[in-house]
């Protein structure tokens, strides 16, 4: 039961991160690059970034999708925000 648990834990985490990774390529990335010299991702990467928590990540991404007005849902940004982290922060 155990087993059956952690899979279907595992699942739906597996496809909010791909969600997340979906709304963020095409809402975010354009801006990013243009910032970057088409570099999108290194805003996650270099050594001064400007997110230092979790919390600071969710206002981040609240402020980026005004910015870039997208309507996303709560679930959507956190969907974001969760890609985010998985595959940057690691917080």
């Amino acid at each position: 039961m155990r087993y059956l648990v952690a899979m279907i834990f595992l699942s739906v985490s597996a496809t909010t991160l791909a969600q997340g990774k979906q709304l963020h390529d095409a809402n975010c990335m354009q801006c990013h690059a243009s910032l970057t010299d088409g570099k999108a991702n290194s805003l996650y990467t270099r050594d001064k970034r400007g997110v230092k928590s979790l919390e600071g990540l969710n206002k981040r991404v609240a402020n980026c999708a005004i910015a870039a007005d997208v309507n996303w849902t709560p679930e959507q940004q956190k969907q974001v925000v969760e890609y985010l982290n998985s595959e940057f922060y690691k917080f």
